[in-house]
C-alpha cells in the first residue's frame, strides 16, 4: 500500500464521543468510523486487521474439522417464535415487515437456522457428528451502545454449532472447539481468562466465557490468588464459614427516622454492618418472596432464578412493597411477615442482628432466626466478594474486569427438542440430536487487543495482526534517490511475502512518524540522510532504539525480526 495514492487519514486530536481507549485510537488511526450509535464502518486499515483476526479463527476452526457456511441475516420471525426465544430476546431484536406484511427480524443469533440446516441432512446416527460455522453479521438493539466496538448494535460474529448423538459425543466436540478457541486467542496475543458463566437465554448444560482482561470490561471476573479458579460473578459459588451463635438477647424496637441507607444506620446508630440484614421483596414468576442477605452483601438474581427454576425474577415495585409490608420502602423485614422467606447461608450464622420492622421509621434489633421468624430455605444467593474464600482451594478471591470475546455452550437437546431435530439409532428409535454452540466476536477481539496493546503514541499491534508489518518512510520525496530507494525496498519486501506500507506522502517527517506510531506498524524503515552511506534506519514500534542497516541487508533483517 502506497499512501500517496491510497485512502488513508488520521486524526490529531482525541475523539470526543468515544469512551474507551480502543474506540478513540481506532477512530483516530482511521481504522473505523462511527456511522450511528453502536454502528461502525471498517475502513481499509481496520478491515485488514479484522480479516487477519478472522483468518486466525478460520484456520483453527478448519483444523478442528468444522465446515464453513453462510446463513441469511433476514429471518422470518416465526422461526424464533417456534423455538420460544422471540419473547426472551424481546426488544433487543430488530423487527420489520416485508411488502406483504409478513414479519421478519434481523438475526441476533442463528441457532435456529443451523438446526434447520442440520435437519435437512440428519436422518440416522451414521450422519453424526459434524460441526458447521459461519462469519455473519448480527443485529441487537443495545439500549446503551458504548466502548467503541465492544458494545454495538451491528457486529460480525463467528458462530459454530456441533451436532452429536449423545452427551459423550458432545464432550468430544466441545473440547475440540475449546482447544481451537484457546489457540485462536493465543495467536492474537490476548491476555484472557476462561470463566464459568450463566447459560442465560441460550440455555443448556454448560457455558464458559473467554474474557480478555481489561479495566473497561463490563464483566467481573472472579479469580483466586492461589489456584486457577476462574468464574463469572453471576455464577460463582460462595463459601460460608459457620460462626458460633451468641446467647439470644431480647428483641427490641429501634426508632430510625429518615434512614435511607445502611450507611445511615452505621453512622447514626453505631451498628456494625456484620450485625445488619436487608430484606428485599422479589417477584419470582410474579409471586412475592422475601429475600434476606447480610447488609454488606448483594443479592445475585441469576442464582435466585436458578434456585426457583423461574422464568422471571424482578424486584417488586414500591407500591407492591408498601402494600405487603404496610410500611415505606426500606423498612421491610422478616418478623411477622406472611411471605415465604429465603435467606442466604450467611444469615444462618448470624445472631442478635438488625432487621426492618415492617413499620415506617422503625427497625428491630436482636432478631434471631428460629425464635423471631422462620426461614423457608437457606441457599447461596449472594454475590461473591473480593477477600472471600475460594470455593475451589480455600485461597483468597480477587476481581478483575473482562471483555467477553468468546463463549462456548453445551446446549444439549434444548433446541433439537423445541424444533424437532431427531435421528434414528441402530434400533430405529428416535432421539433428539445433542448440540453445542460456540461464538467469537472478531470486532470485540480487535477492540480488546487495542485495549491491551497501546501506549501514549498509539496502537502497538501484535505482529501477526498489524495491518502492515513494515512501514517504509521516505523523508524527503523531493530527493529522487530517497524515492527510488523507498520504492525499491517496497518491491523487495513485497516480493519476500512481507506486508509493507510505503509512506511516500509530501508530509513532514514528524507527521509521518507520528502516524506510523498511531497506526501501530511493528517495524519502521526510514529512508533519509543515512542513504548517502548506503544505509537506512530501522526502529521497532515498541523500542526507542534506532539501528542502522545496510540497504542490501534490509530484507533479511526484517525477516529475522518477524
Amino acid at each position: 500500500m502506497k499512501l500517496k495514492s491510497s485512502y488513508f487519514f488520521t486524526l490529531r486530536e482525541n475523539v470526543k464521543d468515544e469512551d474507551s481507549a480502543s474506540g478513540n485510537l481506532l477512530v483516530r488511526s482511521g481504522m473505523i468510523k462511527k456511522n450511528s450509535s453502536g454502528v461502525y464502518m471498517y475502513l481499509p486499515l481496520g478491515y485488514r486487521v479484522l480479516k487477519k483476526i478472522e483468518a486466525i479463527i478460520r484456520d483453527e476452526m478448519n483444523k478442528a474439522g468444522a465446515q464453513e457456511v453462510l446463513m441469511p441475516s433476514l429471518i422470518p420471525e416465526e422461526v424464533y417464535e417456534q423455538s420460544g426465544r422471540r419473547a426472551l430476546i424481546g426488544s433487543s431484536m430488530f423487527s420489520l415487515k416485508d411488502r406483504f406484511g409478513k414479519p421478519f427480524v434481523l438475526g441476533p443469533t442463528h441457532e435456529e437456522l443451523f438446526l434447520m440446516a442440520a435437519a435437512s441432512y440428519v436422518k440416522s446416527y451414521k450422519d453424526l457428528p459434524f460441526n458447521l460455522y459461519q462469519f455473519q453479521t448480527k443485529f441487537r438493539d443495545e439500549p446503551r451502545p458504548r466502548f467503541g466496538l465492544i458494545r454495538v448494535r451491528e457486529f460480525i460474529m463467528k458462530d459454530a454449532y456441533s451436532f452429536d448423538k449423545d452427551l459423550a459425543g458432545l464432550d468430544v466436540s466441545y473440547q475440540k472447539m475449546f482447544d481451537a478457541y484457546k489457540a485462536s486467542f493465543d495467536r492474537m496475543g490476548l491476555d484472557y481468562k476462561i470463566v464459568r458463566a450463566d447459560t442465560g437465554v441460550m440455555g443448556g448444560l454448560l457455558s464458559e466465557e473467554f474474557q480478555a482482561v481489561s479495566e473497561i470490561g463490563e464483566d467481573k471476573l472472579v479469580l483466586c490468588d492461589t489456584c486457577d479458579f476462574a468464574s463469572n460473578l453471576e455464577v460463582s459459588a460462595c463459601v460460608t464459614v459457620d460462626e458460633p451463635l451468641e446467647a439470644f438477647k431480647p428483641l427490641e424496637e429501634l426508632y430510625t427516622p429518615k434512614v435511607g441507607k445502611i450507611k445511615d444506620l452505621v453512622d447514626n446508630y453505631k451498628i456494625p454492618e456484620s450485625k445488619m440484614t436487608k430484606s428485599m421483596i422479589y417477584l419470582i414468576d410474579k409471586q412475592p418472596v422475601l429475600i434476606m442477605v447480610r447488609s454488606d452483601d448483594e443479592i445475585n438474581e441469576v442464582k435466585l432464578q436458578k434456585l426457583f427454576g423461574a422464568t422471571s425474577v424482578e424486584l417488586a415495585s414500591n407500591e407492591v412493597v408498601e402494600t405487603l409490608t404496610k410500611a415505606r420502602v426500606g423498612f421491610a423485614g422478616p418478623v411477622g411477615s406472611s411471605l415465604k422467606i429465603v435467606a442466604d447461608h450467611r444469615i444462618r450464622s448470624m445472631s442478635n442482628f438488625l432487621v426492618g420492622a415492617n413499620k415506617t421509621d422503625y427497625h428491630l434489633v436482636n432478631a434471631n432466626v428460629g425464635r423471631d421468624f422462620t426461614v423457608s430455605q437457606f441457599a447461596d444467593i449472594r454475590n461473591i466478594k473480593p477477600g472471600d474464600t475460594c470455593p475451589n482451594c480455600g485461597g483468597t478471591i480477587h476481581f478483575k474486569n473482562g471483555i467477553e470475546v468468546g463463549n462456548t455452550f453445551k446446549l444439549g437437546d434444548k433446541y433439537s427438542q423445541a424444533l424437532g431435530l431427531e435421528y434414528l439409532d441402530a434400533e430405529n428409535t428416535l432421539h433428539p440430536v445433542i448440540m453445542g454452540s460456540y461464538g467469537i466476536g472478531p470486532g470485540r477481539c480487535l477492540a480488546a487487543i487495542v485495549e491491551q496493546h497501546h501506549d501514549e503514541f498509539g496502537i502497538v499491534w501484535p505482529k501477526a495482526l498489524a495491518p502492515f508489518q513494515v512501514a517504509v518512510v521516505v523523508i524527503n520525496t523531493k530527493i529522487e534517490a530517497q524515492v527510488d530507494a523507498g520504492n525499491a525496498l517496497y518491491d523487495q519486501l513485497t516480493a519476500a511475502g512481507i506486508d509493507v506500507l510505503l509512506d511516500d506522502r509530501d508530509e513532514r517527517a514528524g507527521v509521518k512518524f507520528n502516524d506510523m506510531d498511531l497506526v501501530g506498524i511493528p517495524l519502521r524503515i526510514t529512508v533519509g540522510k543515512t542513504l548517502e552511506n548506503g544505509q537506512v534506519e530501522l526502529k521497532a514500534r515498541n523500542d526507542k532504539a534506532i539501528h542502522l542497516v545496510d540497504l542490501h541487508d534490509v530484507v533479511n533483517t526484517v525477516k529475522s525480526l518477524r
